[in-house]
Order: structure tokens, then C-alpha cells, then sequence
């Protein structure tokens, strides 16, 4: 567990679960929460630090998404008011591991929200990629956003989503020019993070659809699953223990899912054409 300062009155906290990230801002004595982490162990965490060494109230819960492993600490904070997108529950019901006992109803659904909050302006923007419910926390007054799970890390996570979404919501990031970029998972990185997770979404897309084209159906399952991340990374990128883990989750999904089987399809269609 650890937690960051990136600007003023901004924190941000990273779980030991899955490495989940919470960020707070803070006007006075009162806080703003961006997602709250992945366990009842990290949340209780989260609300000792904030609420109990800080002695900070949190007055509004905002989710970047409705995933059991940002919503842990949802219900911890019961007066506070919680921001959600209205295609909420589509994420949440999405999950193959859903934790009910983390789900809390939220007070207010939107599509877009602009709010003030002491020094800081969050721009609450729907950006459907990894979820359809998914919200990009756009802060130019601190010059970063917080981006979700449409990215993990210089990688991004597949199951559930279709890639070309995911590609166009890391895109819209992008148009925003913010310098930091912090992830749902692990922590803030450079801008340059969202150009890495696209080069590997786009590498990842075309060996798994040359696979298809190309291996017997008997090994094409095999030979996906022996895909490097190395091979999908952009150049000088070296993958973080978390990174490789969940570039193996993305090859099983892919497999399991058929997730590039339409691009796989059209791009024979063309081929044939």
C-alpha cells in the first residue's frame, strides 16, 4: 500500500489488491473520492487514512467504473453522495467476479459532469472502452486525468470489451494533452503511457488476427497463448511483474472470448475481395 502526492490537494492511494487506485481531492476538510480500491482490507486502509490520521470527511464518491475492484470502499462512506454512470449496473453485472457486498446504490447517475472542487476543476467524462459505464476524470487545473481500466499500465486489459471502443477511448485521453496519467490499477505515469497502451493493443490485435489467418485451427489456440509481450510492447518499454501477469490474462481471454475474431473475419473478407 502506498500513497502519492501528485499535485496539490491531490492524493493518490494504491492498494495491495490488484493494485487498484483511489484518488482524493481535497478542499479544506472535506475530500472527493475517485474509486476506492479492491478489498475491505484496502478500504478500511483508505478510510483510516483520510477520515482517521487526516481527520477529512468524504463528501462525494465518484466510481471511474462499477468493478468490484474499485468499489470495495463504496459503503464505507455512508453520507457521502456517490457519482455514477447510468450504464452502472452494465459494468457491474459484466464482471466474472462480481462482490455483491461491495455494490452500493448510487445517489446520482449521469452521462457528463463538470464539478468544482476547492483548486481543482474534474471534468466527470463518459469514455466507454473497458466498460460501457467507464468515465475519464479529466483535472486540468492539476494538468492530469484519471484514465480507469482503459488502460493497465503501457498495456490494457481486454476481457469483456471490444478492442475497437477500448482503442477509441484511449484515444479521446490522449486529446486531453494532460501530462500525468493515472491508471486504475498501479499508479500515475507520463503521457507517454497512453501511446504505449495503444502500440499494444495494436500489435496484440494484428499477431492474433496474421494467427488466425494463417495457423491450422488445431494449434491457433496455442500459438496464441504463446504470444511475448514483448513482442506487443512499443520499443524501450521493459513490462512490469503486473504487466506480464495481465498479458497472460489477456491471452486466455482472447482464446476463451474470441476477442479479435471480427477483425480476424473482415480482414479475410478483404482478403478474399
Amino acid at each position: 500500500m502506498r500513497i502519492e502526492e501528485p499535485d496539490s490537494h491531490v492524493l493518490m492511494f494504491v492498494g495491495e489488491e490488484v493494485e487498484s487506485v483511489a484518488t482524493a481531492f481535497i478542499h479544506g476538510d472535506e475530500v472527493l473520492l475517485v474509486d476506492s480500491l479492491a478489498s475491505a482490507r484496502d478500504a478500511a486502509w483508505l478510510r483510516d487514512v483520510i477520515c482517521g490520521q487526516m481527520g477529512k470527511t468524504v463528501r462525494v464518491l465518484a466510481a471511474t467504473h462499477y468493478m468490484s475492484d474499485h468499489i470495495a470502499g463504496m459503503s464505507l462512506f455512508p453520507d457521502a453522495l456517490l457519482l455514477a454512470h447510468r450504464y452502472h449496473r452494465h459494468a457491474f453485472l459484466s464482471q466474472d467476479l462480481r462482490a455483491d457486498a461491495f455494490y452500493r446504490e448510487p445517489d446520482l447517475v449521469f452521462d457528463d459532469m463538470t464539478l468544482r472542487w476547492g483548486a481543482h476543476e474534474l471534468r466527470l467524462l463518459h469514455n466507454p472502452g473497458k466498460t460501457m459505464d467507464h468515465l475519464s476524470v479529466d483535472v486540468p487545473t492539476a494538468d492530469l486525468v484519471c484514465a480507469g481500466d482503459n488502460i493497465v499500465g503501457n498495456i490494457v486489459y481486454l476481457s469483456k470489451s471490444d478492442p475497437a471502443l477500448l482503442h477509441a477511448a484511449i484515444d479521446r485521453i490522449r486529446r486531453f494533452g494532460r501530462a500525468r496519467v493515472i491508471g486504475g490499477h498501479m499508479g500515475m505515469f507520463g503521457a507517454a503511457v497512453l501511446d504505449n497502451a495503444l502500440h499494444y493493443l495494436v500489435r496484440l490485435r494484428d499477431r492474433v488476427v496474421s494467427l488466425r489467418a494463417k495457423a491450422p485451427s488445431s494449434t491457433v489456440d496455442s500459438l496464441i497463448a504463446d504470444i511475448r509481450i514483448e513482442d506487443c510492447l512499443a520499443p524501450q518499454v521493459q513490462p512490469s511483474p503486473f504487466e506480464r501477469e495481465w498479458h497472460g490474462n489477456n491471452l486466455g481471454v482472447i482464446v476463451a472470448q474470441s476477442i479479435f475474431g471480427l477483425d480476424a473475419a473482415l480482414a479475410s473478407r478483404r482478403r478474399v475481395a
